[in-house]
């Protein structure tokens, strides 16, 4: 019996809580609505079904898988441009650039037996991808972005390699393992941010208010705790 995708899984179990309002503080982080969250999450499951053709040469097969791959870049230009500050982007970026790298020596020196390893590349790739994404993109909004297109930049760099070096092989952007891959990285990034974000603010008092733009500062009630800024 074929193996229901655990992204699936957690994102089903993501909608409940956001249906129930548990989500809402984290929603509100990446400036997504209630109703446009359950709209990303129904289109990645049902595109996840969905493939696009991609340009390649002979004995080169290529595809784009729609919820594994290009909700999430559409999701992540989004947030980017949401981004509070240049500094966000930036480390959105160094995020993705560092991830991407994180993935690609994880496997090179993880090998390709996946029967010899003492844990299934399936959560190793994505715990790798959500840890350095938030290490390097620090805000939940250039964590999910870093996670993601990180996880994603992999499969893109090796489809171009294959149509420049004319060697055989096969990609999916975004589908078979790499699905899971990016809503388990996507997630995982996303909640450490929110986690150790919120941990800090209890431990200093809570946000600071120097350096942060008007318009956020006026959704925060008066407080006297402080938080670096990227970590808001």
């Amino acid at each position: 019996m074929a193996r229901f995708p655990i992204g699936i899984i957690l994102l089903l179990v993501i909608s409940v809580l956001i249906y129930f309002g548990i989500a809402q503080r984290v929603l509100d982080r990446l400036r997504l609505s209630d109703k446009a969250a359950l709209g990303v999450i129904a289109a990645i499951i049902v595109g996840g079904f969905i493939n696009i053709p991609l340009p390649g040469k002979p004995r080169i097969e290529a595809s784009l898988n729609v919820g594994g791959g290009l909700v999430p870049l559409l999701l992540s230009g989004y947030l980017f441009l949401e981004a509070g500050t240049v500094k966000e982007k930036v480390r959105a970026i160094a995020g993705i650039l560092f991830t991407a790298g994180a993935i690609y020596l994880t496997g090179f020196f993880l090998g390709a037996e996946p029967e010899t390893m003492f844990l299934d590349p399936l959560y190793v790739y994505p715990v790798v991808g959500g840890v350095v994404a938030y290490i390097i993109g620090r805000s939940r909004r250039s964590a999910f972005i870093a996670a993601t297109v990180g996880i994603l930049l992999v499969d893109v760099v090796m489809y171009f390699w294959l149509l420049f070096t004319g060697r055989p092989g096969a990609v999916l952007i975004g589908g078979g393992g790499a699905f899971d891959a990016v809503v388990i990285g996507g997630l995982l990034a996303v909640l450490l941010a929110e986690f150790i974000g919120e941990t800090r603010e209890f431990l200093q008092g809570g946000p600071e208010a120097r350096g942060k733009a008007k318009l956020l500062l006026k959704q925060l009630r008066p407080i006297h705790r402080k938080e670096e800024e990227d970590n808001e």
